[in-house]
This record gives structure tokens, sequence and C-alpha cells, in this order.
């Protein structure tokens, strides 16, 4: 049974959410306020997080922040009434993984959680044993090096740290070298679901990359091509 914490402070909000998930088979722990919430993560070993944006005692985003201090893995889903493409790409900025506006359908929000526990890993009912790693697990792109196994990221023998979804877009861009990719296909493959065309959550990100990623402007991996999107390519 997979472990999600909610932090929100409706308490309507929270029994309807509590009670759904875990008729579909969730273990819920809640948490009113976002103190309390950043405790719970930091002391449990939760598979996924549900956290408001509007919260007492510490506002979502900062909550967000303070758990990617010390968990980088864990999947967050923002959801929330601010549902601007502003408040979009601050959400993600902080370090949330996906962003459910309210109101809802149930039917949505069981999509996105089942969405995020897949693409964290997380699905799974029993434990699995890890497999060896071999040369699958390994990408390299110029001086780039990724092992996918250990999750470990190295440029010209230096280690580059990154978010999940950094890492994410990272092996997105890995896995389709030299190819033009537009926004509308990062979106989908590293987010799961189709945000508004209009945000810049994909330009945000990939600058995010860029700065980690590309040190040296003569050594520029990840390039725009414009009216197109972006491509990986060797410098």
């Amino acid at each position: 049974m997979k472990k999600i914490i909610l932090i929100e402070d409706e308490t309507s909000v929270v029994s309807f959410i509590k009670k759904g998930l875990q008729e579909n088979g969730y273990e819920i722990s809640v948490a009113f306020d976002g103190r309390t919430g950043v405790q719970l993560v930091q002391a449990n070993d939760f598979d996924l997080v549900i956290l408001d944006i509007m919260l007492p005692e510490m506002n979502g985003l900062d909550v967000c922040k303070e758990i990617r201090k010390t968990n980088l893995n864990v999947p967050i889903l923002f959801l929330t009434a601010l549902g601007t493409s502003e408040n979009i790409v601050l959400g993600l900025e902080s370090g949330g993984d996906d962003y459910l506006v309210k109101p809802f359908k149930f039917i949505e929000l069981v999509a996105r959680v089942k969405s995020l526990l897949r693409r964290s890993g997380a699905t799974g009912s029993q434990e699995t044993i890890e497999p060896e790693p071999d040369n699958d697990d390994v990408f390299q792109f110029s001086d780039l090096i990724v092992n996918d196994y250990t999750k470990k990221v190295t440029r010209g023998g230096d280690e580059i740290t990154l978010t999940s979804t950094e890492y994410k877009l990272l092996l997105y861009f890995l896995n389709n070298p030299e190819k033009v990719i537009s926004r509308a296909e990062i979106l989908d493959a590293v987010w799961g679901v189709n945000y508004e065309l209009g945000t810049n959550v994909v330009d945000v990100y990939v600058n995010y990359l860029r700065k980690k990623l590309d040190n040296q402007d003569e050594n520029k991996l990840i390039h725009t091509v414009i009216g197109m999107g972006y491509v990986l390519k060797k410098p």
C-alpha cells in the first residue's frame, strides 16, 4: 500500500480526498498546516505529497522548498485554487512535479496520483529486487554522463545535482539526441499532463537545466530552435 501525505487545511477537502484515495487503496496521512507537513515528510517515507499552497504556519511554496532540501525524489502534487500560469510556474519552480487546480474532478486527481507514482517508480504493490546496472543505464553525450541506475549526473567529471523534474527533462533530451523537440512534446513527456500551451514552464526548466549543465558558453549542449523548441546537440 502506497503512502501519501495530504497537506491541506480545509477539512471538507481533506475528508473528500482522504476517503476517495483510501477507497483506491492508498494509505493517507494528513497535516493541517505547512510546518507540521514538513516535519511529517522529514520523519516518514512517503511515496507522494499532495500539497495546498494557501496554508497556515508556512505556505505551500515554502513547504515544497523545505522538503526539497532533504528529499529530491518524492513526487509533489500542488492542489490549489491559484490556477494562473504564473502560479503554476511558481509551484513548479519551488520543486513541485505537478499542479491540479481546484475545483477538480476526483477521477482527475486519481489519474495525476497514478501518473506521478508511476514516473517515480512507486506504483508496484510489492517490493522488487533492483536489477544490476548495465550499459542501458548509462547515457553519454559529449562530456555529459548520466547513470540512470544511480541517478548520478556528471559533466567534465564534475557532479551535478538536479531536482527530480530537471532529471526527467534531461533524460528526455538524452533519449532524443539531435532531435528538435517541441514544448508540447516536452510537457507531455516530462509532466505527463496537458498544461495550457501558453505557460512558460518548459522554458523555465530548460533554463534551470542549462545553468547547471552549460557552465561554459562555448560548450552549450541545449540549444533553442526559434519557433520550434529545443535540441540537445554537441558543441
